[in-house]
């Protein structure tokens, strides 16, 4: 379906077509009664599969690494009753969950951390997300040479992704050094967390054209602090992820309210790092701007609320490649969207999202039909 949105009071529209945004005023009109374009924000690290209602999770008050964490986890995968029911579900609900809580905080690109699943790729699928060139879990996990087997064998000019620097000690500090005498720091490589870098380690990654996914919820909730992204930042070499739930926050917005409370950066700069910015730094040429030609990957603001200030519910609308997913309920027939309450207030999403029995709640906590 094309779509033609519009503010009567300002006299904004945006259309779509055939998936992409489009000139002119075709399609059905859909007024936003004064809400703000942005482009869909993109999420630049999470492990769809762990999210739905799992809580943040730790079993101890603070990490040095993130082995030490790991070696928690791990025996627990098969005791702890909540990973348990969690993991008894199967993985495509699993993705799918993921998938539905990206969409609902405005993300419409998500990149997933974890082995490339066909459910991904399917039409149907909340959100896009498109598969890096190649990755690996960390040096811990994985060893040197599997990890350097890895890098060498993803395509030239495409992203590599990493866990790396994930921690506050010696171990997580000299990962970055590991991975350099690997050969694996370089153009396109992306490292998740660089928790541990150092000033000068900072400066070599950036020289080499690498970058680091940023994600201060699971920084702090982890290892009691998180790193300065200023520099990054600075030098546009810094993207924002939400990590998944079990360390992370609810979302995306979460992650990005933090930010504001950790950085001061204002409102227009977090909204460009999380659309141009990202897709630029990331490759994506085809997103991360209101343009004609691109993709219609779109989110709506309620008028006067900066997005560093926006939860899930109070968004407007969010659409996917030209297909609207979520919105306000008083949109919702319109769009052909199935009324649904999000965290108390009613709302409207795309019918093929809707949870199996026993119901919405289970793939993401706060949400009902």
């Amino acid at each position: 379906m094309s779509f033609h949105f519009f503010n009567a009071a300002d006299g904004m529209s945006l259309s779509t077509e055939g998936g992409l945004i489009a000139a002119g005023e075709g399609g059905l009109r859909v007024d936003l009664g004064g809400a703000r374009l942005l482009p869909g924000l993109i999420n630049a690290h999470d492990h769809l599969q762990l999210n739905g209602a799992l809580p943040r999770l730790k079993f101890r008050e603070g990490y040095r690494n993130a082995s030490e964490w790991i070696a928690d986890i791990t025996p627990r995968l098969s005791t702890d009753p909540c990973l348990l029911e969690h993991r008894s579900r199967p993985r495509v609900e699993r993705l799918r969950a993921g998938g539905l809580k990206n969409l609902l905080s405005g993300v419409t690109t998500v990149l997933h951390h974890d082995p490339r699943d066909p459910v991904l790729d399917e039409p149907g699928f909340a959100v896009d997300a498109p598969a890096p060139g190649g990755w690996a879990h960390s040096l811990a996990l994985d060893g040197d040479e599997a990890v350097r087997a890895s890098h060498q064998a993803t395509p030239l000019g495409q992203s590599w992704i990493i866990h790396a620097a994930e921690g506050v000690d010696s171990a997580a500090a000299l990962e970055f050094d590991r991975l350099e005498a690997l050969g694996c720091i370089m153009p396109g490589t992306l490292l998740v967390h660089g928790l541990s870098l150092s000033a000068a380690q900072q400066d070599r990654l950036v020289q080499a054209g690498s970058a680091v996914v940023w994600c201060p919820g699971s920084n702090l909730h982890l290892f009691g602090r998180t790193l300065d992204p200023d520099a990054l930042f600075q030098q546009g070499r810094l993207l924002l992820g939400s990590d998944s739930r079990i360390s992370g926050g609810r979302d995306l917005l979460a992650e990005l309210a933090l930010v504001q409370d950790l950085t001061g950066w204002h409102d227009e700069r977090l909204e460009t790092w999380l659309t141009e910015g990202a897709a630029r730094l990331l490759g994506l040429s085809d997103r991360g701007r209101l343009e004609p030609g691109l993709r219609a990957d779109l989110i709506a603001l309620p008028p006067g609320l900066p997005l560093a200030q926006a939860t899930r519910a109070d968004l407007r609308l969010v659409v996917v490649a030209g297909q609207a997913l979520y919105a306000d309920a008083d949109l919702g027939e319109a769009l052909q969207l199935v009324p649904v309450r999000v965290d108390g207030r009613a709302k409207a999403l795309a019918r093929h999202l809707l949870a199996p029995e026993p119901g919405l709640e289970l793939l993401n906590p706060g949400t009902s039909v």
